[in-house]
């Protein structure tokens, strides 16, 4: 096919469609925050640097491509955590317990551990919500949580209602940061988990919501979050919020976590 003094065949189309789809993801994964900005700027840049090229301007062409190359560089340094980001969504996209098109050969098992827990963490957060206890829990789904659960308290605990409501009472010393949940068990209490850049995320939500923004970017885990402010129940998985949440309506989300697992 040619297109005045252009040729284009099939295969410039489909490196013009990926090019195009890579473009919208990073896009996406560094929408509304300040790496927005400098994407765009060093892209401005680049196109410059094309447009010199191609009129011969040796001179200034010279200098931007010097810039370039040591602007791979500092892009890797300053998108490393968008960096993350993609490559983590290129693995969930063929994890089979992720992709849709994979999991329909993936029959999945209901892990009965956790799901017998269901019941104590949907009853405690019934009281926190009524009380208006703040509360962050994390639930592990198929990532390894073990480097969030270090950075607390190891208990290694059955999943009690009594055990949460202790742990997330404001006079607890280890009510501040995180409990984790892993094979059904209270794995540890009071995890420092990474908190979220995001420009998107709503100024009303606080500490505890950009803490569990941040988790589920880097992780598949599910995390509750208790607003003691508004006594809000809040589902957040996969970098998306549910907010102000019924315990019927958290019940149906975290069924359909396990059931999913």
């Amino acid at each position: 096919m040619r297109i005045g003094f252009l040729t284009i065949d099939w295969i410039d189309f489909l490196d013009i469609l990926l090019v195009a789809y890579m473009l919208y993801q990073i896009y996406k994964l560094i929408q509304g925050s300040i790496a927005n900005k400098i994407f765009f700027g060093y892209i401005l840049i680049y196109g410059v640097y094309l447009v010199s090229k191609a009129l011969g301007m040796e001179f200034l062409s010279s200098i931007l491509g010097q810039f370039m190359n040591m602007g791979v560089l500092a892009l890797l340094i300053i998108f490393q955590q968008e960096i993350r980001r993609f490559l983590m969504m290129l693995g969930r996209s063929t994890s089979f317990r992720e992709n849709p098109l994979l999991k329909r050969f993936y029959t999945p098992k209901v892990s009965k551990e956790n799901f017998s827990t269901l019941q104590s963490i949907l009853d405690a957060v019934k009281v926190m919500a009524t009380n208006y206890t703040g509360a962050l829990i994390v639930i592990e789904k198929e990532d390894d949580l073990k480097k969030f659960i270090e950075s607390g308290d190891v208990l290694d605990a059955e999943v009690s209602k009594r055990l949460l409501l202790t742990i997330f009472h404001k006079n607890s010393p280890l009510h501040d940061g995180a409990v984790i949940i892993k094979g059904g068990r209270l794995a540890a209490a009071r995890c420092m988990l990474p908190v979220s850049e995001s420009g998107t995320i709503s100024p009303a939500l606080g500490f505890r919501h950009r803490a569990a923004f941040g988790m589920s970017e880097q992780t598949d885990a599910a995390i509750i979050v208790v607003s003691e402010e508004k006594a809000e129940v809040s589902f957040v998985n996969h970098g998306g919020i549910f907010r102000n949440m019924s315990i019927q309506d958290l019940e149906i989300k975290l069924k359909d976590y396990i059931l999913k697992e």
